[in-house]
């Protein structure tokens, strides 16, 4: 079973607007859809946040993709995804099930940020929980990677 997963996209630029308002907003660095399933813990975004902390996916000197957020003075967006668990195998209207409920993904979502600003030091700028959103990304290379967390056992 998938437990918590991500959508990474490395970007030149990102912003979150909700009803105009731009609410979040990075130059170099990721933005992080994220999605909260049920059986999610704090164990599972604390092993996201080391992940997404950790990928070495910036360029450094030789053009190798060997560098970190932290290398290079990137940044996050994170953006709460609950579609990332949506299910069109069957019909042609997805089915959202395997999200998890706004009251077990949004203190998930918040902490998974959490982590990420105090345990990796990254500036970590996000949207507005269950709001509708516009977000911009200028992905760049593109470089898009989906990490997903296996359940144990």
């Amino acid at each position: 079973m998938v437990l918590m997963r991500a959508l990474i996209q490395r970007v030149s630029y990102g912003s979150v607007t909700v009803d105009g308002d731009a609410v979040g907003e990075i130059e170099q660095g990721f933005v992080v859809l994220v999605g909260v399933t049920h059986g999610d813990t704090e164990t599972e975004a604390d092993w996201l946040a080391r992940k997404v902390a950790g990928l070495r996916v910036f360029e450094d000197a030789e053009g190798k993709m060997n560098l970190s957020l932290a290398d290079v003075g990137g940044a996050v967006l994170a953006v709460s995804q609950f579609t990332l668990y949506g299910d069109a195998r069957k019909g042609r209207r997805p089915s959202f099930t395997s999200a998890a409920p706004p009251e077990t993904a949004a203190p998930l979502f918040d902490y998974f940020c959490d982590r990420l600003r105090r345990h990796h030091g990254l500036d970590v700028a996000t949207g507005v929980f269950g709001a509708m959103m516009q977000v911009t990304i200028h992905n760049d290379g593109p470089v898009t990677l989906l990490l997903e967390r296996e359940a144990d056992g």
